[in-house]
This record gives C-alpha cells, structure tokens and sequence, in this order.
C-alpha cells in the first residue's frame, strides 16, 4: 500500500493539491495522511521563557488545527469517497520539514503531495520556502502540485536528465509507477552545449533504456539552450502533463532550482512535478 503524506495549511490551493492527489492515484491502494504544523512565532525565539498566555496561544491552534483537519476529512469523504483510499490525520507543534522528517523515520510516509503556493497568494514565486526546504531535502519523491492546475491524467511525462546519475531502481520506479497506471509515453530530455557526451554519461544513458523497456518513451537532445528554456519550449511542442527530475547534487537540478534562477522557471512552470531524491532512501 502506498503511503503518501499531503502537507495542508487549509489554504485552497493545498486542497487542490489534495484534489490532484486523490485523483491521480484513484485506482490505487493508499493511506493518505493529511498533517498541518504550526509553531506560534514567538516560540521560535524563546521557548524556554514561555508564559502561561504563550501555552494558552498553542492551546488554540492546536484546536484550530484539528478542527480544519476534521472539516478537510469530511470534505475529502463527500467528494472522494474511494474504498480503494485510506485516511489519518495529525496536528503537530513543529516546523513542517522537521515533522516529515519525523514521519518518514517512523515509516509513516513513502511520498510527500503538497501545493506549490503557501497561502500568501503571491503568484511570482512558485515555490515557497517550506516547498523548497522539504524538495531539496525529502528521501521519499515529493509531487509538487502547482495552484490551480485542474487534474489531467499524465499521458505525456518529460524527465530532463544531464545523465550525471549512475541510475538505478530507486530512481527510476516512480516514474515507471505513474507511467504504467496511465499508459503514459516518457520523454527523456538532455540538454547541453556544444560539447558532446563524456563516457561516463553515455554509460548513464544506456543504463535507462532497459528500465523503461515495457514503457513508451523518446529520449530528446537539444544543444545550445539552458535547461529552463528547454523545459518551456518542449511544452510548447508537447502537452506535457508531468514534469520529473531527480534531485541529484551538484547537477543542473540544484543549479535551476536552488540557484538563482527559480523565479525565472516558476513562470513556466505550470504543471505538477515529482522531484525524486538520487540518496538512497
């Protein structure tokens, strides 16, 4: 049974990612577990001196929290009521990575579902810092689902890959899972300048074809163009319904969206995206 966590803040676009979620996997065996975490401000400063009107205030959204919770359960029952899906929920007075973290350790948890856009609103940034936090350092895949996107059954996958990871099973078998749930066509995608493969990626590269034997899929080649262009003029070639990548360390990965140019990709960046860790898990 797959077990996936979905971060909410009861904002309307972690309900969509929620939508998005249940849909996707609405054929499949899950345990979802709704979780929100709040930490009152003034605790990050000094726990230790806390008064009694400081406890009155987790005391409050504690019961605020569980209260929005139960709504989100229900809500989820009246419009997916899915035999095939299993709930539980959990308030937690943490930070939200430290709390999935903590969940992933107790097993609770084999992929992370949350919205792109905390509850702030701001459309230029696509990625806000508790997404970012929990991408660049999740051990499970994380689906990144980005606010408004009406769910559409992925058909069209593209997974960008520099070839600089030595593949393997871990890496692949999510996109594979996805892939054959939909009968979707996989479109490998290597960006790069002049300069020509090195016989380090063109082992890489040999090692995907046997993973994707009974999957439809292409592999791509565009030169001369940085990889945010890339992404953006296949999509404008190809309805794209997935993005995937895997977050592999000192790789195009961390150079687009770590580095200074995330807010550039976020313009463009309007489809859900599974971000798959190179760690082992």
């Amino acid at each position: 049974m797959k077990k996936i966590l979905i971060p909410t803040d009861f904002s309307e676009n972690s309900w969509n990612a929620i939508t998005y979620t249940l849909q996707l996997f609405k054929d499949e065996t899950c345990a979802f577990h709704l979780l929100n975490t709040y930490t009152p401000i003034i605790f990050q400063y000094d726990y230790t001196s806390a008064s009694m009107s400081q406890f009155s205030l987790v005391d409050t959204m504690r019961n605020v929290s569980e209260a929005k919770l139960k709504e989100f359960m229900e809500r989820i029952q009246q419009q997916f009521n899915n035999p095939k899906h299993l709930f539980s929920s959990s308030s937690a007075f943490n930070t939200l990575p430290l709390e999935i973290s903590e969940l992933y350790n107790d097993n609770v948890v084999d992929m992370i579902a949350m919205g792109t856009k905390g509850a702030s609103g701001v459309k230029e940034v696509l990625f806000g810092s508790n997404t970012i936090h929990v991408l660049k350092n999740a051990k499970c895949p994380v689906l990144a689902i980005p606010s408004e996107f009406t769910f559409e059954a992925p058909r069209e996958i593209l997974f960008p890959s520099d070839y600089g990871i030595n593949f393997q099973e871990k890496h692949i078998q999510p996109i594979i899972d996805i892939a054959s749930m939909y009968h979707s066509r996989i479109n490998i995608l290597n960006v790069r300048y002049e300069h020509e493969l090195s016989e380090q990626q063109k082992h890489n590269r040999e090692k995907l074809e046997p993973f994707f034997k009974h999957i439809a899929h292409l592999f791509h080649d565009e030169k001369n163009q940085n990889i945010a262009d890339a992404i953006t003029n296949f999509q404008l070639k190809t309805r794209i319904n997935l993005l995937v990548m895997i977050n592999n360390k000192h790789s195009f990965f961390e150079n687009l969206f770590f580095k200074s140019t995330i807010n550039q990709i976020g313009f463009h960046l309007t489809i859900p995206f599974l971000v798959i860790p190179s760690k082992p898990n």
